[in-house]
């Protein structure tokens, strides 16, 4: 048997991305975003509103970047959704976090973050949300197995919306494009 539920966010659980910018003053500005995918290869979605610190610095520099948040750095994470950039001067400072500047794009690398997509704005719906170009991918060696990106070593997390809680992405359990052959 079904049970209706209440929460509309069924599609779970969802990416926890942290969306880094730089304001006007060159000061980094980073946002908790789970409300992001990717739009087809090579591009990424963000549903955000126009009144994000964050939004209004991707259209004036037309870049960003795209971390994976991890469980070392959920702390963090969580404080970049809780405080607003718009209310907090100096809010990347008070994370603890460190970063670079990319060399592709005009927006920072968080380096305590383990998988980086530095974008460049391809379009800004501005209802529903912004679309990126991911120019470039990078990632800590730690994470690494060999050319890829162990998902094993990633400790990636991420949001259910049903308890407000964060959860560590779990061990393999299948091939994909494999195992359903045996269906065939």
């Amino acid at each position: 048997m079904r049970k209706q539920l209440k929460n509309t966010e069924a599609i779970f659980p969802m990416p926890v991305l942290m969306v880094a910018t730089y304001n006007e003053d060159g000061t980094i500005d980073v946002m908790n975003a789970a409300w992001g995918t990717m739009l087809q290869r090579g591009q990424v979605i963000l549903n955000l509103t126009g009144t994000h610190k964050t939004v209004k610095n991707i259209r004036r520099n037309r870049a960003f970047t795209v971390s994976i948040a991890d469980t070392k750095n959920v702390k963090a994470a969580d404080y970049f959704g809780i405080v607003s950039g718009n209310d907090t001067q100096n809010k990347f400072e008070k994370s603890g976090l460190s970063a670079t500047p990319s060399e592709l794009v005009n927006a920072p690398i968080i380096n305590e973050f383990p998988v980086c997509m530095e974008c460049e704005l391809i379009e800004d719906g501005s209802n529903w949300g912004i679309v990126g170009r991911v120019i470039g991918v990078s990632a800590l060696e730690e994470v690494m197995n060999e050319e890829n990106v162990d998902i094993s070593k990633l400790h990636a997390i991420s949001f259910d919306p049903f308890t407000h809680g964060y959860y560590e992405i779990g061990p393999r359990v299948g091939n994909a494009f494999k195992d359903g052959l045996e269906l065939k």
